[in-house]
């Protein structure tokens, strides 16, 4: 259960199911609420088994509003007494997977309008809702998180986009644009920033920032996103400058199963994960290699967590990719429904593949991995013993065990990281006879 929402004498939240995960199922429910904190007559305004019904708020009118995919899109809808109402019907996504209960896709203007987040594909914006239709805010955010607030007549948002970090900024409502920043983000870049294409690769999108200088064919990075029901973000990422920098192009891949495209694209990994999501990252490095972008024998596939995962199985497989990284990587995801948050764990047993687990007798391509000794959630002893087997079969480059670190790598840890990753892929072009980046 989630987002207990109070308004006069009735209580909204949502809730759903111990197997399910929140994206998948849920459901908000009103009842009403006596002063000795004793529900009555519950009431389920929305969600199901085939819809997912989150962030309940009471608006200032007396409706309660929610967030919901049942057209296969989440849209924001309004709930009065058995009466529902759409409230601004589009193809694109008007909320983030529900990762945390406190996030806000939209808030309420003092006059009545609304202010909403709407995502296409990686791309997000800054909206208000009217009587009037929906129009949008003159940002120049592409990533905005899911932490909208108004202060007076203002918008208070985090945002960022692929040249900028991110800040919280005060966001005027009257068309003209002002932008009040209250607190600059810590990582501001300077000097020469690689801002990517978006590249569309049969239904799926991928980010490819360019090497400085732009030079072409260049070595390539793909990597999937961690999450894995998430997208890329399209913001300022220090990891994927530090490569481009240093003569790389980088992939980020928006793989089937992500979100911002909808509940059949984000659902299409259900009972697939470590196939479709593999296939889509070789099918962006194919391209890339086929359009000229990317140096056949140097591109390489790296990830995090669950793009980890991804990355180890594609080392299994004889597609183009020269060398696998595998930071906090999962190894089996069965195994993992024991290990992660309890929140989490129902999400590998809806996702994984039959034989879904990574077998040094399966990988077929040189691989590095790297990840912390105190990581709770996916625990080193899978990896340890997984390099253990690649050692013997000579595909180890290395085992990189970070003391102190838990599942997300940060600070020095992450600039050790780096290097390793870094050497590795230097590497893989000195043993290819190729140009050195």
């Amino acid at each position: 259960m989630a987002s207990p929402r109070v308004s006069v004498g009735r209580l909204a939240w949502v809730r759903w199911a111990a197997d399910v995960m929140p994206w998948d199922s849920s459901e908000v429910w009103v009842a009403r609420y006596s002063a000795g904190r004793r529900l009555a007559d519950p009431v389920r305004v929305a969600g199901g088994a085939d819809e997912s019904a989150f962030q309940p708020q009471w608006g200032p009118d007396g409706w309660l509003f929610y967030l919901s995919d049942r057209t296969g899109w989440w849209n924001l809808y309004r709930w009065r007494d058995g009466r529902t109402e759409a409230v601004a019907p589009m193809d694109a996504e008007c909320a983030t997977a529900p990762w945390e209960s406190g996030y806000a896709n939209y808030t309420f203007l003092p006059d009545g309008r609304i202010a909403m987040t709407v995502q296409r594909g990686p791309a997000q914006e800054l909206v208000l809702v009217s009587a009037d239709g929906v129009v949008s805010l003159p940002v120049a955010y592409t990533s905005i998180k899911p932490f909208l607030a108004v202060v007076g007549d203002r918008i208070a948002v985090i945002g960022a986009s692929p040249a900028r970090a991110q800040e919280i900024v005060l966001v005027s409502t009257d068309g003209a644009g002002g932008v009040e920043v209250i607190r600059q983000g810590p990582d501001q870049q300077s000097g020469d920033v690689s801002v990517p294409e978006l590249m569309t690769v049969g239904q799926v999108t991928a980010l490819v920032y360019p090497p400085s200088g732009d030079a072409r064919p260049a070595p390539v990075i793909v990597r999937p996103h961690a999450g894995p029901t998430y997208h890329s973000d399209l913001r300022l990422d220090g990891e994927v400058q530090f490569f481009t920098s240093r003569g790389f192009a980088v992939a980020d891949v928006d793989y089937r199963g992500s979100t911002g495209y909808g509940r059949p694209f984000r659902k299409a990994l259900d009972g697939q994960w470590g196939l479709v999501d593999v296939a889509d990252c070789q099918a962006v490095a194919q391209y890339l290699i086929d359009t000229g972008l990317a140096l056949p024998g140097a591109v390489l596939i790296s990830g995090a967590s669950a793009g980890g995962y991804t990355a180890l199985r594609a080392a299994c497989e004889d597609g183009p990719f020269a060398l696998a990284v595998a930071r906090s990587a999962i190894v089996d995801p069965r195994q993992w429904t024991t290990t992660a948050p309890r929140f989490q764990r129902p999400h590998a047993e809806i996702l994984a593949a039959p034989d879904a687990a990574v077998r040094a007798d399966q990988v077929r391509r040189p691989v590095l991995l790297i990840h912390g000794v105190r990581d709770e959630v996916a625990p080193i002893d899978d990896v340890t013993a997984l390099a253990d087997g690649l050692r013997e079969r000579g595909l180890l480059v290395g085992m990189l065990a970070l003391d102190g670190v838990g599942h997300y790598v940060s600070g020095s840890a992450l600039a050790t990281a780096l290097d390793a990753e870094l050497d590795a892929y230097r590497g893989v072009l000195k043993d290819a006879e190729l140009p050195p980046s």
